[in-house]
């Protein structure tokens, strides 16, 4: 496998312990996925922070959304009707329940390694039935001054995508749940293509089909529609299981440049990137066979769910991407890349 990511050697640059919960009786127990964003001349992130009650020996206990605060629900672990062998989700009596309840935390830095929190910005919490099991790994795109977030909505009714915009970070409009469930990984283009905005999704299927990449159109930005399928996932590589999308496509002069993240049946997830034509996006030119990459380091090795490298946001200056990601479901990474070398990896159709 080819790995062209030149990690920063402060990695991890964020980890649980440097945020505080949201609120009393809660702890962190992951930092995932940041949108990223340039905004007052500073980076930004825009922080998966999940939360949970400490947890006792012999119990699950976790928290969901409940009219404008939460309730904690505990199961004995060796209740018959428990089902719990994965970290992240939990099955009781035949319901789904997430073992943690996620919110999005601003985070900005002068530098883009040395991260703090700013007063007087608000934390974006899930609201509504729609939300209740909290909102994740949002996107951010700029479209003409005004910054599109999409991101994750997960409650009983399924995984879906919600969407809010905001011009100045402090006041936001809900645009509700824009693509129903099952579906996620959304990422809004920065530009408008022949007059229409355009974002890539991703809607999983487990009986028929599968978890593939798709690109859908717009009017407006919020009504979507004209739906296509791009990338599927490969057979015996490292994507075979499932694709989604990462940040919003660069703009190259080769075509719309993406970089995704691929998982086997292993649920290792590594990157990997494709290219759109620039005129009609629909059009996939080309595709790394290999991931430019995966998991290798320690903190992306082991953690609350280990061999993950996941990213929805980056930030473009010239030839140079930066790449913040979430490693092993638990803490805040980077990574630099040359552009061209990225291209460089594609292999065209």
């Amino acid at each position: 496998m080819t790995d062209i990511a030149k990690r920063f050697p402060q990695n991890p640059i964020l980890s649980p312990k440097d945020l505080i919960p949201s609120r009393e009786g809660l702890e962190i127990a992951c930092l995932l996925n940041p949108g990223v964003f340039t905004f007052q001349n500073k980076t930004w992130l825009l922080i998966r922070v999940a939360e949970r009650p400490a947890q006792i020996d012999g119990v699950i206990s976790f928290p969901v959304l409940s009219g404008d605060g939460i309730e904690i629900k505990a199961i004995n672990g060796n209740d018959p009707d428990l089902i719990a062998n994965d970290p992240r989700i939990i099955t009781y009596k035949g319901a789904d329940y997430l073992t943690t309840l996620s919110h999005l935390r601003l985070v900005c830095s002068d530098d883009g390694i040395n991260f703090y929190q700013p007063e007087g910005y608000p934390l974006l919490q899930g609201e509504g039935p729609d939300e209740a099991f909290g909102i994740e790994d949002c996107r951010v795109a700029l479209i003409e001054h005004t910054y599109y977030l999409t991101y994750t909505a997960v409650s009983e009714h399924g995984v879906g995508v919600g969407m809010r915009t905001t011009k100045d970070w402090k006041t936001f409009k809900k645009h509700g749940m824009v693509i129903p469930p099952h579906n996620k990984d959304c990422a809004v283009f920065e530009e408008n293509i022949n007059g229409k905005f355009y974002a890539l999704h991703r809607p999983s299927s487990v009986d028929l089909g599968g978890n593939f990449i798709w690109l859908a159109e717009s009017p407006d930005g919020f009504h979507w529609g004209n739906h296509k399928c791009l990338i599927k996932t490969r057979k015996g590589k490292w994507d075979s299981k499932r694709v989604g999308a990462g940040a919003a496509p660069i703009k190259t002069e080769k075509g719309w440049l993406e970089i995704y993240h691929g998982a086997n049946g292993e649920h290792q997830y590594c990157l990997g990137a494709f290219l759109m034509s620039l005129n009609d996006p629909s059009r996939v030119l080309a595709q790394t066979d290999e991931p430019i990459m995966k998991p290798a380091a320690e903190y992306e090795v082991c953690g609350f769910f280990g061999q993950v490298v996941f990213t929805n946001g980056h930030v473009v200056n010239g030839d140079e991407l930066t790449i913040y990601y979430g490693a092993a479901d638990e803490f805040v990474c980077a990574a630099k890349f040359s552009i061209q070398d990225i291209l460089s990896e594609l292999k065209y159709h």
